[in-house]
């Protein structure tokens, strides 16, 4: 498979400024040169590595000119995918673009699958598997704070953690096999191997802490907005966006299905879910609204309750709140209209006593940085934020991964601790350095090395 040079459009389809055909492989410089002609000097055969030329894309069976190109070269292991590499940037257009990879196509490469090109860089050794489907992380990132953990995954720095407790974990049996093979020369295996098994615990659970956060990053949180009608939740929907997005009326019931935005909001993707009134209705069409939005409130994250300060709370908010609070759910309670009320409102919240309060106008929009802020607070669950600069695992794979080997490496250090066999130890030992392989690739499945490229676009 690796023998074949593979080519496809590396930019998006439709009209743009630029439009780039991508091509890798041990002939990727040859059929270029088959349909490239430089305007002077070199041809791309006879061209150093990373160098650009400027020149034309000729048929070669007719000699029509298809476009002037911008075409470079990347010799391998220098590249992308660490084989030779030819990129030619074309005028931004379906057409050209199209006839360009044609060319390509009838003279010598073949059509690349999703991902081949950033699978290549994996097998070739350029990227591990938990840095190959960074690319894929940072192409998705809705984030600065999701591009900075992408970026930092793409790099290798969760790849060195791997790597870091493999060694603890290689070190500890590699001293056992010698010890079962050399008894008398090596003797019992001592505390300092287990001492590095305990720092590789450590490190593991240190990586699993950022989990959630890493999950909230990759994934955005799910915000449920509720509360009983004409309370303004539409309204605060609206001020978080700053854009009309849902109707506004003093009509109660107006919001009859739920309403999904994404915004950035206390440094986070929050995917904000404007629900309908919670409350016995008879109308069939607000009924289903009803449900639904039940539904978003056993799928959120977070629930924003909205309650009217000017009307105070009222027996349906007690009935809403009754309902969000035995649902083990993470909640801020948000008195809107706080623009409408004069006296003091510490009386109106007592009901709600131990769950945290903002209180906003979003007709004003008074209010809505602190509750952004509280957003972030709850988000975290009271623990500091990561900086930019820390390694988040932002994939359930990851997580999954390392629980397992977390979990035979727990066994193994308790094992040894009670005076088990350390050729038993070791079962659980082999067990965790595999777990750990399945993040970086050294022993993954080859169905999984195929699910995670599937994800991919053709041309990446």
């Amino acid at each position: 498979m690796l023998a074949d040079t593979i080519a496809a459009v590396a930019t998006p389809p439709g009209e743009g400024g630029i439009g780039i055909v991508r091509m890798s492989g041990n002939r990727a410089i040859a059929v270029a040169d088959k349909i490239f002609q430089p305007r002077r000097g070199l041809k791309l055969s006879d061209s150093p590595s990373h160098t650009l030329r400027l020149g034309y894309i000729i048929d070669p069976d007719t000699g029509e000119t298809v476009d002037e190109v911008l075409a470079s070269i990347m010799r391998a292991p220098h590249s992308y995918t660490a084989e030779d590499v030819v990129e030619i940037n074309c005028h931004g257009g379906s057409l050209a673009t199209a006839r360009v990879l044609q060319l390509v196509l009838r003279h010598g490469a073949r059509l690349a699958e999703p991902g081949e090109f950033t699978r290549r860089a994996f097998l070739n050794g350029r990227l591990d598997l938990a840095q190959a489907e960074a690319v894929l992380d940072v192409i998705r990132a809705k984030s600065s704070r999701g591009l900075a953990a992408a970026v930092l995954q793409l790099q290798g720095k969760l790849s060195h953690k791997i790597g870091k407790i493999s060694e603890w974990i290689n070190g500890a049996l590699a001293a056992i096999e010698a010890s079962l093979d050399f008894p008398e020369e090596v003797g019992e295996v001592g505390t300092e191997e287990l001492k590095g098994l305990e720092e590789a615990r450590e490190e593991i659970k240190g990586l699993l802490v950022t989990w959630e956060e890493g999950r909230l990053v990759n994934e955005g949180l799910k915000i449920a907005i509720v509360g009983r009608p004409n309370v303004g939740k539409s309204s605060l929907l609206n001020a978080l966006l700053n854009q009309e997005r849902a109707i506004v009326s003093h009509i109660p019931g107006t919001t009859r299905d739920t309403i999904e935005e994404t915004l950035l909001l206390g440094g986070y993707t929050c995917r904000l879910i404007d629900t309908a009134g919670l409350r016995e209705t008879a109308d069939a069409l607000e009924s289903i609204g009803v449900a639904r939005t039940r539904q978003a409130i056993n799928e959120a994250d977070l629930i924003l309750m909205v309650v009217d300060l000017s009307t105070g709370i009222l027996p349906e908010d007690r009935l809403i709140f009754e309902e969000i609070a035995g649902r083990d759910k993470n909640v801020i309670i948000v008195g809107n209209k706080i623009d409408m009320v004069k006296e003091k409102i510490k009386d109106r919240f007592s009901f709600f006593e131990g769950y945290p309060q903002v209180n906003v106008s979003a007709k004003e929009g008074i209010g809505l940085d602190e509750l952004a802020t509280k957003v972030r607070e709850i988000v975290l669950g009271g623990r500091v934020g990561t900086q930019n600069d820390d390694v988040l695992i932002i994939r359930a794979r990851h997580r999954d991964a390392l629980e397992k080997c977390l979990e035979h490496l727990e066994a193994a250090i308790t094992a040894w601790k009670g005076g088990v066999p350390t050729d038993l130890v070791a079962v659980d030992l082999w067990a965790a350095r595999d777990y750990l392989g399945e993040i970086t690739g050294t022993t993954a499945r080859e169905d999984l090395i195929d699910r995670i490229f599937s994800d991919f676009c053709i041309g990446k």
